[in-house]
């Protein structure tokens, strides 16, 4: 291997010094007023008011986008309510790059650590799912990754919801609305010279933001082994992406992080958009809180439910409490917490509601349907060169420098079908074969695992518009290039848009008693096929040069697994989620199974509204976390400027009530929760919004 005291050497040479930590402190606890909020700052039960316009259920990505930008006029009154602690005494471990796939926060007490049920296809296992249980949410413990989708799936999911009655509001989710989002989300840097000569990174400045609260930019430093992927790719038949960030992220690039460039930091919603916030008097945030259920007035608004507040606890022992809505409730709970919230509400499917006690509400089939994700898998390699993790081993002064740990794995690519299957012609074939299984319901209907017609409507929509627009030019398998674990190269293989589709349903009407998770891996048997067709490009890039000359004998699967039935098998026994869960509140039309309207009202209600992960239609060729803020940063928009044309109201019809088994809305003296009452206050809970976090060994990429 490569001398560790010559690489080090190598790098003192070309490295700039690092630069001083020139961002504003915030740790002055300052004195404040009960109606007084400085940054990092926060309020208590006891400081809290009455009321407030906006209340935001989940404290991650989305809620805080949220919280930030209703709350800039001065005038709205907001609540942030988060369920997991503030991160200001986890400050160190959080803002170190590099220190994610060693010693960070997933495992801990600020980590969720949902666990599904065993899968059937997947081998029996119950799957990890790590969600943020910790203010900023999954985007204080992922990989940091900043990929956009591709425009086809962002235009596709526009085409599921628009209708001409919906217009003004579903034309905010187009490709170019979004895409204009997110830019305004970033402050874009390019790399430092010594990276870009080592990694060739392709960027074009234009296509991001330059004025956003979320700095990106790539690591400061990349391993000289980083030169082998996008070379590799080329020999491979992938095309180095010149800008995957305009709207065709198909072929090579190294992806750009959220990492602030003047002190090598993690940027994430709270240090982007809450910290560096001067006192807001208007804006208050209450961590160690969980939203125990929405509260809903006794009178109905033009047939809906209108939401009056929220009920919160900080844990099961806690005695609930409640504080009131004046304009709207927002749940910002991610792909996990939004319909466990709307669940133990009384929001959701009848039968799953009576299974659990929950007095309907609002009956709604969809809610916590539709469920997809992306799965993952690899082929390790023995590495003759340095890895990231040898040198992290090594614990020299560099290894623990600012420049080395500014380092994430970011080599990616998304490579289409044809690519997969060598060629168009079977690259069709199988998309013709994965049409035939839509014909018959006697195949169909096992696959779907409900009965309900309007989930049956939604899962072919679904499948319609991946068969139609999506497969047929996008990027079907993230392949991912690894290399933090000691001693290994990983090539990893990464379904995007899969037709299998599960459910979060719940076992009780308590949010402390974790839902249950059902995500049906491989349940629709093309999605192993894709899997199994990336598998073998990966190892066909270990015969390639550059990458060769990098590698030494195949660790995992091993050469003694050959045939496709053996890779198969391995997959079944071994893959993992890519931590990128969504589509459980689906904004889709109410009759194919529905959750949020295109102006992310939930159905039935006049004014809650779930903003974050939960509302995509389909899952998407990325990592979700620059179109959750893009998505976080359009919804701040629709809400304080709505569209001319657009009602701001519920768009798609009312679904069926369960009046007379609603729960008591009433508030512990017996005062109707409409009408404010003193005393009353509010928390929060939930995941924040897609994490992503991975085994140090295995090198598995987060969101």
């Amino acid at each position: 291997m490569l001398s560790l005291k010559l690489l080090v050497l190598t790098v003192a040479a070309v490295t700039s010094p690092a630069f001083a930590n020139t961002h504003r402190d915030f740790h002055n606890v300052h004195a404040r007023s009960t109606h007084q909020l400085s940054a990092r700052e926060y309020i208590t039960p006891e400081t809290r008011l009455e009321s407030y316009d906006y209340i935001i259920a989940g404290g991650g990505l989305a809620g805080l986008v949220l919280a930030s930008r209703l709350s800039e006029n001065g005038q709205n009154t907001v609540l942030v309510l988060e369920a997991g602690g503030t991160g200001d005494e986890q400050k160190a471990t959080i803002d170190s790059p590099g220190r994610t796939y060693y010693e960070g926060l997933i495992g801990t007490e600020f980590d969720y650590s949902y666990r599904t049920i065993a899968q059937d296809n997947a081998g029996g296992r119950q799957l990890t799912w790590p969600r943020g249980k910790i203010l900023g949410g999954s985007s204080t413990v992922n990989g940091m990754y900043l990929v956009r989708p591709h425009a086809n799936e962002i235009n596709a999911w526009h085409d599921m919801i628009a209708t001409n009655d919906n217009k003004a509001f579903s034309d905010a989710w187009t490709w170019d609305s979004v895409l204009a989002s997110m830019k305004k989300s970033e402050t874009f840097t390019p790399p430092r010279q010594e990276a870009l000569d080592v990694a060739s990174m392709r960027f074009n400045a234009a296509s991001h933001g330059s004025s956003g609260p979320l700095h990106s930019t790539f690591p400061a430093f990349m391993p000289p082994i980083c030169s082998a992927w996008l070379p590799t790719l080329e020999a491979a038949g992938v095309p180095t992406s010149e800008d995957a960030y305009n709207g065709n992220n198909i072929g090579g690039f190294w992806s750009t992080m959220a990492i602030n460039p003047t002190n090598l930091t993690r940027s994430y919603a709270k240090s982007a958009y809450i910290d560096p916030l001067p006192p807001r008097s208007n804006l208050h945030i209450l961590a160690n809180a969980a939203v125990t259920r929405i509260l809903f007035a006794d009178n109905v608004q033009d047939g809906n439910q209108v939401a009056s507040g929220v009920e919160f606890a900080r844990d099961a022992s806690d005695t609930a409490q409640t504080v009131l809505a004046k304009k709207e409730v927002i749940l910002a709970g991610g792909a996990v917490g939004s319909p466990h919230m709307l669940l133990v509400s009384g929001v959701g499917p009848r039968d799953v509601l009576e299974a659990a006690n929950v007095p309907v509400r609002v009956e709604l089939p969809g809610v916590g349907q539709h469920m997809q994700d992306h799965l993952s898998s690899h082929i390790a390699w023995e590495s003759l060169e340095d890895t990231q993790g040898d040198i992290y081993n090594s614990e020299t002064e560099f290894a623990r420098s600012a420049e080395f740990l500014s380092f994430v794995n970011s080599g990616t690519s998304y490579v289409p079908g044809s690519f997969l299957f060598d060629g168009e012609e079977s690259f069709n074939n199988f998309l013709s074969g994965v049409k035939d299984t839509f014909e018959d319901d006697a195949v169909l209907g096992p696959l779907i695992g409900s009965a309900d017609p309007t989930i049956i409507a939604g899962y072919r929509a679904i499948y319609s518009t991946l068969l139609d627009k999506i497969y047929p030019e996008g990027g079907l398998v993230e392949m991912l290039y690894s290399i933090n674990a000691p001693g290994q190269i990983l090539v990893q293989a990464a379904i995007q848009n899969p037709f299998s589709q599960g459910r979060l349903t719940i076992s009780s009407g308590s949010i402390f008693e974790a839902p249950v998770l059902d995500p049906r891996y491989f349940s629709h048997p093309a999605d192993i096929v894709i899997m199994r067709q990336g598998l073998k490009q990966a190892r066909r890039m270990a015969t390639l040069s550059p990458l060769r000359e990098l590698l030494g004998p195949e660790l995992r699967p091993g050469p003694d697994v050959q045939t496709d039935e053996q890779i198969e098998e391995y997959l079944r026994n071994g893959a993992s989620t890519e931590f990128h869960p969504g589509c459980t509140c689906a904004m889709l039309p109410l009759e194919q199974g529905g959750v949020v309207d295109a102006s992310l009202k939930v159905y039935g209600t006049s004014n809650l509204r779930v903003i974050d992960g939960s509302v995509f239609p389909l899952s998407m060729s990325a990592h979700l976390m620059a179109p959750i803020y893009g998505l976080a940063e359009k919804a701040a928009e629709l809400i304080l400027d709505p569209p001319a044309g657009g009602s701001n109201g519920s768009t798609g019809g009312t679904p069926g009530n369960g009046n007379s088994g609603s729960p008591n809305t009433n508030t512990e003296d017996g005062a109707n929760t409409d009408q404010p009452k003193s005393g009353a206050m509010g928390l929060h809970g939930t995941a924040g919004v897609m994490l992503t976090a991975a085994s140090a060994i295995v090198g598995l990429l987060l969101l």
